[in-house]
């Protein structure tokens, strides 16, 4: 898998007429090799995959993380360099750019450290941006990747489950976090052990849950709290940056009151916004433009009179944020094999309700990953 991505991108570079690519992304340099390393510059350490056009893969690494990287990177060379020893990173890269009159780089993603050095050894008129290259390559998700989005919404719903069943009058937010994390751990384990023949990924469900509730629920990316949940009270939970597995991202989201729906007027808002992700879904089709879909939700939310919304949706897979968005402007045609996560949301002065679920587009339509109840009886707990 990974040796053809290589191949591919290589293929790419070749008809771009780009003589080398300095890969510093580390979702990219993962999509490529297979390798991945923690703490990456966070702790000042560049790992940089050089990949030629017509000839082999290099990546330099830390050597702290060397061994790691003789298990799991599909390069031709590993280079490691050592805290303070020698030029340390720096050193191969004069050789390896030598000979090369147009060299690729990711300028939204390359370290400012790599990058002011790269500027020393490259005139500016050289280098090319790669990024366009590896967001295309990476648009349509192979069936080795379909499987892990399908796995992941696995360990997403069991999340939401969990969420679900913590949440009650009395209880503090961040024990709902507790529950949702160590439930989705128990999942992803489950699926390493029954699918994958690997130690070398953790089941581990890390990143501060999103949630609110009450009055703080028009906090989009508010993190669990020491809060109190009440009776009657709204609660938001977001799982679009802790459903992590095997490295595939997705997105999910739910809104749901305990006991009551004490506030009449938070349930007419509710039912737009899952109107509105209901337009998107029935838009939702290969050949169709991205922007299409964004149209026809924002299109119910605007109608119902309510603020013209952010984006609809996005792409994910080994980030995030993948091409295609589903906004106004992205002209990208969707295409089997593409996953994506697609919102439905509305936002007042004093409540917010959003619902979202991710999907694989198909031949046919589309097929959901993610899954839990939506209609207000359903999740008033």
């Amino acid at each position: 898998m990974f040796d053809k991505r290589l191949a591919d991108f290589r293929a790419r570079l070749a008809a771009a007429d780009i003589d080398v690519a300095l890969i510093t992304d580390e979702d990219n340099v993962y999509y490529l090799t297979g390798y991945y390393d923690y703490l990456h510059m966070e702790f000042g350490r560049p790992t940089i995959l050089i990949v030629f056009k017509d000839e082999s893969s290099l990546l330099v690494t830390p050597t702290i993380d060397l061994e790691s990287a003789k298990v799991l990177a599909h390069a031709d060379r590993i280079i490691a360099w050592n805290d303070g020893m020698g030029n340390e990173w720096r050193e191969e890269l004069p050789g390896a750019l030598k000979s090369s009159s147009r060299v690729g780089i990711e300028p939204e993603y390359m370290p400012p450290l790599v990058k002011q050095y790269i500027d020393t050894l490259v005139k500016p008129e050289a280098l090319k941006n790669v990024t366009p290259i590896l967001s295309d390559l990476r648009m349509i998700k192979s069936p080795e990747e379909l499987q892990l989005a399908r796995h992941a919404g696995e360990v997403a719903n069991a999340m939401m489950n969990a969420g679900r069943e913590a949440i009650a009058d009395g209880v503090a937010e961040f024990e709902v976090a507790l529950a949702t994390s160590q439930a989705g751990t128990r999942k992803a384990a489950q699926l390493l052990e029954v699918h994958y023949n690997t130690t070398d990924m953790s089941p581990n469900i890390h990143f501060l849950q999103i949630m609110a509730s009450g009055d703080e629920i028009i906090k989009t990316h508010h993190r669990a709290s020491t809060r109190v949940m009440k009776r009657g009270e709204p609660v938001f939970l977001c799982f679009c940056g802790m459903t992590n597995f095997h490295r595939f991202k997705l997105g999910f989201d739910r809104t749901f009151w305990i006991g009551e729906v004490a506030d009449t007027s938070q349930q007419q808002v509710y039912e737009v916004a899952v109107s509105s992700q209901k337009a998107a879904l029935e838009a939702l089709r290969p050949g169709v433009t991205a922007e299409s879909v964004h149209a026809a939700y924002a299109e119910v939310i605007e109608s119902a009179g309510y603020d013209y919304p952010f984006r609809c949706g996005r792409a994910t897979g080994f980030s995030f944020l993948e091409k295609p968005q589903l906004v106004t402007g992205d002209k990208t045609v969707l295409q089997p094999g593409m996953v994506l996560a697609i919102d439905g949301s509305v936002a007042t002065d004093t409540f917010r309700a959003q619902v979202g679920d991710s999907v694989i587009i198909t031949e046919q339509g589309y097929e959901q990953i993610t899954d839990h109840p939506k209609q207000v009886e359903q999740i008033v707990l």
